[in-house]
């Protein structure tokens, strides 16, 4: 019996995405811009940035070259039942967030929603995977089991990376709003142009193929 596919919009993005208004909340706004060999977050606890600059900066170094090609790695992955690929890429991300404020929360999001998997006890790459992660053998990346999780429900990848993106940045772009007390209609301008970029960066992130990834019907 196939499963219900899940509802990408209202409380569940809200689930998937509340880890990260939290971060906000832990770190405070980031610092001043890092020198191109250092992630932008090293300096999140020291002076103060703009919230334009860090979505930029979250936008052009983590959203579109790690997170979105993560997902759609994995979501290939979980098609083709690669257990192998699927850590690979798990351990791939370690590189770029173990140092990083966004570790525990990406972490503790991808281990709620893995777990929401578990009854799905026939699909053998979300068991597998699940015992890595409980294992020690992966992290449980959210953007990786978000991909697994558009394979196992045959959810549209462009569909599911748009979702993910508008979702993502209108949260962060929220806490930090409210944190430095921003308009509304600032607000609103700012996240328009950043979110008029994604769908030219999700289409290259589809060209490169990611692998070979299978896509979903979009």
């Amino acid at each position: 019996m196939v499963p219900a596919a899940p509802d990408l919009d209202g409380s569940e993005a809200e689930n998937l995405l509340g880890e990260f208004r939290a971060l906000l909340r832990q770190v405070g706004l980031p610092g001043a811009a890092a020198g191109l060999d250092v992630p932008f977050w090293a300096a999140a606890l020291d002076a103060p940035l703009a919230p334009g600059r860090f979505l930029e900066d979250y936008l052009e170094q983590l959203l579109l070259p790690r997170e979105l090609p993560a997902i759609v790695t994995a979501c290939g992955c979980a098609c083709r039942g690669e257990l192998r690929e699927l850590l690979a890429q798990d351990q791939s991300l370690a590189a770029a967030l173990l140092a990083s404020p966004f570790a525990a929360p990406s972490r503790r999001t991808g281990w709620l929603h893995l777990a929401r998997l578990r009854p799905l006890r026939d699909d053998r790459i979300v068991q597998r995977y699940l015992a890595a992660v409980e294992s020690g053998q992966a992290h449980g990346w959210h953007t990786i089991v978000y991909g697994v999780t558009l394979a196992v429900y045959s959810l549209p990848l462009r569909q599911g990376l748009l979702h993910y993106s508008h979702a993502t940045l209108a949260a962060l772009a929220s806490a930090a709003g409210r944190s430095e007390n921003i308009s509304e209609p600032e607000l609103d301008a700012m996240l328009s142009g950043l979110l008029a970029r994604v769908p030219q960066g999700i289409e290259a992130t589809l060209a490169t193929g990611c692998r070979g990834a299978f896509l979903p019907q979009v």
